[in-house]
């Protein structure tokens, strides 16, 4: 289910496709000194030499409510070097996706997180080796027993890959738990959801019932417990980090705007 999530991200314009369709063109070359963070009457907004910053697709003005987010922008813009590389961009990126997206699309990537909670992660487990179902027993019944508690729900967790359906009322009100939460927030949820196949993680981070690296531990079971037969591959690592930074900022949105 990752893979599916994050085959959509690519596609996502002016998000990560765009990002990713870049590493293999000619990059621009930054045509910009300074680089500055200014109050505006709907938020903050970053300047290159004293001009706002827009969408690259439709060109619409990035506007963020909460000062922090418009500051790791920025900083993200005065990193770049001779050529502009968005793919060392994650927050621009984020944002710029959702900006992009526009309000209409709030109520498609709300479904999404719940769509992946229906047949989440945390609900197929493994019956062997013993070690690796004790790890998903430690960290995932865990995680499902804070989220059962908080929205007063049952889960139906399985073993194997079979389908297993959840309770409608379990999916309503997990569901119900995403009401109100704005684009900049739902999309970075889906980017969390996407990043560890779970959307129940990031639903119970956004209630604060697991920490961001309870979050990342329970996302990588099964792959810490292959490093820990076969050793780790350094390819593999390489991307597991480059995860991380992508998983970090959608954090970071998700606590400015909570």
């Amino acid at each position: 289910m990752r893979d599916q999530l994050e085959e959509a991200h690519k596609h996502m314009e002016d998000g990560y496709g765009r990002a990713q369709h870049l590493q293999q063109t000619e990059l621009p070359k930054r045509f910009y000194k300074e680089v500055d963070v200014a109050r505006v009457e709907d938020g903050f907004v970053v300047t290159l030499d004293g001009k706002q910053t827009k969408t690259p697709g439709h060109k619409k003005p990035i506007i963020v409510p909460v000062q922090s987010m418009a500051q790791a922008m920025a900083e993200e813009w005065a990193a770049q070097g001779e050529f502009i590389d968005p793919a060392t961009m994650p927050a621009v990126r984020l944002i710029n996706s959702a900006i992009e997206s526009g309000d209409e699309m709030a109520p498609a990537f709300r479904a999404e997180v719940v769509k992946f909670a229906a047949g989440d992660l945390l609900l197929y487990r493994a019956d062997a080796p013993q070690e690796l179902v004790e790890e998903q027993d430690k960290l995932w019944d865990g995680a499902l027993v804070k989220l059962a508690r908080h929205f007063d729900v049952a889960f139906q967790p399985t073993v194997g890959i079979l389908h297993q359906d959840q309770p409608k009322a379990t999916l309503e009100k997990l569901d119900a738990g995403l009401e109100g939460q704005g684009l900049l927030t739902l999309t970075a949820l889906v980017s969390i959801t996407g990043i560890t196949g779970s959307g129940l993680l990031a639903i119970a981070y956004l209630h604060q019932l697991l920490t961001a690296n309870d979050v990342w531990d329970a996302a990588h079971v099964d792959e810490d417990h292959q490093n820990r037969l076969w050793g780790e591959d350094d390819e593999a690592m390489e991307r597991r980090a480059k995860r991380r930074v992508e998983f970090d900022v959608a954090i970071a949105v998700v606590d400015a705007l909570r």
